[in-house]
């Protein structure tokens, strides 16, 4: 499970005692004799239907696919924005086809760093006509949803992990905190039974309440590994590039399977 993804635990609720109402003898359509409705006869009629109900619902799903294809014709495997990110930035782009989440991963001087963000903050973004809303008559900006982004720094001759944990938006990043954690492999360990003891330790103070010559240092630190204007304009396009290619695949792999 990655450090970026919490768990969400639901509560569960208590069910009271009640006493069952008697069972209600089973639904038997009549039918005339004189009609002759076999049972046959009604299996062959649930078969219509269900066949009916999979040609409409795989028909639909072609329409959109098609229209979602054609929003893509132009669009390359490899955008420019990327080529020229890889290019000039020295990250490398860990993208597994169906996850919804990415990894960028570069080496600074004897430092490891690793920064993950998800795209599902993409569903959850304002849409353009509440944006209109709040911002009145300024000008939408192209890409503006927030994307919550994970760095962790690891260096081979110090024990330990630097993990930052950050908002990106409109060319920006925005830090929330700064945690250590004595054990690297703590830190940098993506399972389900290290993101839950992590949860446990303490995380550092919020970065907005660090001095402000701290935040300033901070952020050149991190600026002068890579993590600055450029990769927080890169993250959110990158973003919706994946996305709209997770779910054209969607719709491709769902239509499938109902014609099937």
């Amino acid at each position: 499970m990655s450090a970026i993804r919490a768990l969400n635990r639901l509560p569960l609720a208590r069910l009271s005692a009640v006493a069952r109402p008697a069972r209600a003898a089973p639904f038997r359509a009549a039918f005339p004799r004189s009609l002759g409705v076999s049972s046959l006869a009604m299996r062959g009629f649930a078969s219509s239907a269900r066949r009916g109900s999979d040609t409409l619902l795989a028909q639909k799903l072609a329409d959109e696919l098609k229209f979602e294809r054609g929003a893509i014709a132009e669009a390359e495997d490899t955008p420019e924005f990327l080529t020229k990110f890889k290019t000039e930035s020295g990250w490398s782009v860990e993208d597994v086809a169906g996850n919804d989440e990415v990894t960028l991963t570069r080496q600074h001087d004897g430092e490891t760093l690793r920064l993950m963000f998800s795209i599902a903050d993409i569903q959850q973004a304002e849409t353009p006509e509440e944006m209109d809303e709040e911002m009145g008559d300024a000008p939408t900006p192209a890409v503006a949803f927030p994307i919550r982004a994970s760095l962790a720094v690891t260096k081979k001759n110090a024990q330990g992990s630097l993990n930052i944990d950050t908002v990106c938006q409109q060319g920006t990043f925005l830090i929330d905190n700064i945690s250590f954690y004595p054990d690297g492999k703590l830190g940098t360990d993506l399972t389900a039974e290290a993101d839950w003891r992590r949860r446990g330790l303490y995380i550092g103070p919020s970065f907005d309440t660090l001095d402000a010559g701290v935040q300033e240092e901070v952020e050149k630190w991190l600026a002068a590994r890579g993590v600055d204007e450029t990769m927080a304009s890169f993250i959110p396009e990158y973003a919706e590039f994946k996305e709209q290619k997770e779910y054209v695949q969607w719709l491709d792999n769902v239509k499938k399977f109902i014609e099937a």
